[in-house]
């Protein structure tokens, strides 16, 4: 497959993975709130929903291992990942979260197993096939195909549900779950090279300080810029008295602002290097999620919405390309998903966080507080980018 075609693939496959979480981590508090779901029992949900990108640690070391049919380590895991997660999403409308919450909280679980098999085991293909020198464009036309996911799915879903229904709307992304299966089903991974077969001595490299510092950068990053995700809709709809395709287009501003964020971001950590592309983020993180405070109207509200956008698609990719350039590929979607899964932790303990914080002090100084906490990354940059610390060609640390 020539690069063209891999980097569409991988697109694709990050463009479909965008389009649902993007549903359950921001669209699905307004779901959940026409049902009386509370805000807090919506965080817990989220949480929930969240645990099997934990878990992918294990699925990642299952395909590391296991040529499964015979087929591959990575192609025919991403087949079933978005099989499952098709046919949660058709099961999903016909349950009432408002008197069944917990059967709900169950399928999305299920849903989001899927989505964790498929996403660990595309994350070790890209480490696999991509040269170190293309790991942040790469990034950038994954985390900007998962935006471009939640462009196009939130102008769709908003008009779907007012015309139609919640119902038809999980069902066209049942449908759009299964788009990159033409690209999948065409690819053949080639056979392993020796120094590339899978170790247990290659976990080692966790061990390493730079690692350590930052799988927990990665947790604090994917708190903060989660758990402002997560209540930007509900915070806008109070203010503004939004529906739902006003806020499916508010929705699609925010997911544009990714993709730029991510394809330029891919760009500028290639040419500025990974520490100052972590310090631009952080200093963008703050000032994005501090400006939802100051909303006055619709339109600053647009700006606002747009900025942030840009802030979690740069955000994003600087961490994954980081997170790539350290990890050994003999433990490819093992490694790599182990640093994802520990971010996912962060982002679990954020949507709880928020969600529980706007039932208790409000959503401005929720806003005021997830902000701050990015101040808390500053002493572990140094460690991430110790000197001495880098991947070798053969990907030993």
């Amino acid at each position: 497959m020539n690069k063209a075609l891999r980097y569409t693939m991988f697109g694709l496959l990050y463009f479909v993975q965008g389009a649902i979480l993007s549903f359950f981590t921001a669209l699905n508090a307004i779901y959940l709130l026409s049902f009386n779901v509370s805000m807090a029992q919506i965080g817990i949900m989220g949480a929930i929903a969240m645990i099997p990108f934990v878990l992918k640690i294990f699925m990642g070391m299952l395909s590391d291992r296991v040529n499964l049919f015979g087929l591959g380590h990575r192609k025919p895991y991403i087949i079933i990942g978005l099989v499952i997660q098709a046919v949660c999403l058709v099961i999903v409308p016909s349950i009432n979260p408002g008197t069944d919450f917990w059967l709900y909280a169950f399928v999305a679980f299920i849903l989001m197993t899927g989505m964790a098999l498929y996403d660990t085991t595309t994350d070790g293909l890209a480490v696999e096939t991509t040269p170190q020198s293309e790991e942040g464009t790469i990034q950038g036309f994954m985390v900007g195909g998962r935006a471009l996911g939640v462009v196009v799915v939130s102008a769709v879903i908003g008009i779907l549900v007012e015309a139609t229904s919640w119902q038809v709307t999980f069902w066209f992304l049942a449908i759009v779950s299964l788009i990159p299966l033409a690209f999948i089903l065409q690819m053949r991974e080639a056979k392993r090279q020796a120094d590339r077969v899978f170790e247990w001595r290659a976990f080692g490299a966790f061990k390493s300080l730079p690692v350590i510092a930052l799988g927990i950068l990665g947790a604090l990053y994917s708190l903060i810029i989660n758990a402002a995700n997560q209540i930007v809709n509900p915070y806008l709809q109070g203010l503004f008295d939004f529906g739902p395709q006003t806020l499916g287009f508010y929705t699609m501003l925010w997911g544009i602002g990714v993709v730029f964020g991510s394809l330029s971001g891919g760009k500028l950590v290639d040419k500025i290097g990974r520490k100052r592309s972590v310090l631009a983020a952080m200093v963008i993180s703050v000032i994005s999620i501090l400006l939802f405070v100051v909303i006055a109207d619709p339109g600053v509200a647009i700006a606002i919405v747009v900025i942030f956008g840009i802030a979690f698609g740069y955000y994003e990719t600087v961490y994954f390309a980081i997170s790539m350039e350290k990890t050994d590929p003999r433990i490819a979607a093992s490694m790599f998903s182990i640093l994802m899964a520990i971010a996912n932790i962060g982002t679990g303990i954020g949507l709880a966080l928020s969600g529980i914080l706007v039932d208790g002090i409000g959503y401005k100084l929720t806003f005021v507080v997830i902000a701050v906490l990015n101040l808390i990354a500053l002493p572990l940059i140094p460690l991430v980018f110790k000197r001495g610390e880098t991947k070798s060609q053969n990907g030993k640390t």
